[in-house]
Parts: structure tokens; sequence; C-alpha cells
């Protein structure tokens, strides 16, 4: 009996479980920020988050850059990645790119208190403080799209839900 499988099978049975995109979530306890200014200008930060439900909310002050982009709707792309110290490969490491759309939730709202006490649970009590200087907004990052990647190879388009859609094969990989 010949049990060798097309280079299409076998990438249907290599394709990662959803619930690893969710347990490297898990792992994270902060995600990474790229935003655009009004004219176009880069910026890259960090915060802390919670998830609730499909959304991740971030309490950031309007002294970091990020925060005007943010709040701005610009273009967002947020990033959960692997420990440098847990991973075998660093060119490899398993991470999790979101297109994000953003809202800003209004302060002391249903969604504000409820959020702010998962925050408090999760990061501790600083975030007491926090909340309630007026500078520190609540923004809500709703997934759009992204990709999954946990080594060579192993690159996953995402729907908005995080679901694993398909594997991204060899789009953009060229050599000479």
């Amino acid at each position: 009996m010949n049990h060798t499988h097309t280079q299409e099978e076998a990438r249907k049975q290599a394709k990662p479980l959803t619930p690893k995109v969710k347990e490297l979530i898990e792992r994270t306890n902060s995600v990474i920020l790229a935003t655009v200014d009004a004219e176009g200008t880069p910026n890259s930060s960090y915060a802390p988050f919670v998830q609730v439900d499909n959304t991740f909310y971030i309490l950031v002050s309007f002294m970091a850059k990020h925060t005007k982009n943010l709040a701005d709707g610009r273009k967002t792309s947020i990033m959960f990645i692997e420990d440098e110290s847990e991973t075998k490969q660093i060119y490899a490491r398993e991470r999790l790119t979101i297109e994000a759309a953003t809202s800003q939730v209004e302060r002391d709202s249903e969604t504000w208190n409820a959020v702010v006490s998962q925050l408090k649970e999760t990061h501790g009590k600083v975030v007491d403080v926090i909340a309630e200087m007026k500078d520190f907004i609540l923004i809500g990052l709703h997934p759009v799209k992204g990709s999954y990647v946990n080594g060579f190879g192993s690159a996953y388009f995402v729907d908005q839900n995080l679901e694993i859609m398909e594997h991204r094969n060899d789009v953009n990989h060229q050599t000479k």
C-alpha cells in the first residue's frame, strides 16, 4: 500500500488547530501595537490587554503617540508573539498578526467598568490608579483579518474570529 501524500494533503494535515491561536493569546500579557499618524508616520508600542469575546481591550494614555492614532481610528496592526526565551528558532517565532479596527469605550459605561475590572484582575491593582487618570482611555481592538505563523512554511490566514482559514502556501515567498 502506498502511504505517500500530495503536498496539498500534507498541508491540510499540518494545519494547526484554532486552539493553538487561542493558546498563544492566553500565554501573552501584552499586545504589540503598530499604528500610523495623520502624516503616515509609523509608530510601534505595546500595551497590556484583556480579551472579551472577540475584542482586545487596552487602557492607554494620550501621553503616548499611539493613543491618538488609535483614538482617531487610523490603520492598526496588533501582534501576539512567542517569548524569545521560549522559542527554538528565533527566525520562526510563533506569532499572530492582526489588522484591527478600533473603538473608544466611553468612560464609566457598563463596558468600561467591566473591562477595567477584568484588566485589574489580570494585571493588578495598578489598573485602579491609571483608570482614574483622565489622560487614559479604553480602546477596543476588533480583529479584521490576519495571519498566524508557527514555523518555517507554516503560515496561515485567519479571519475576524481568529479562525484558521487556509495555508498561506508560498504567497510572497520568492528565491533568486
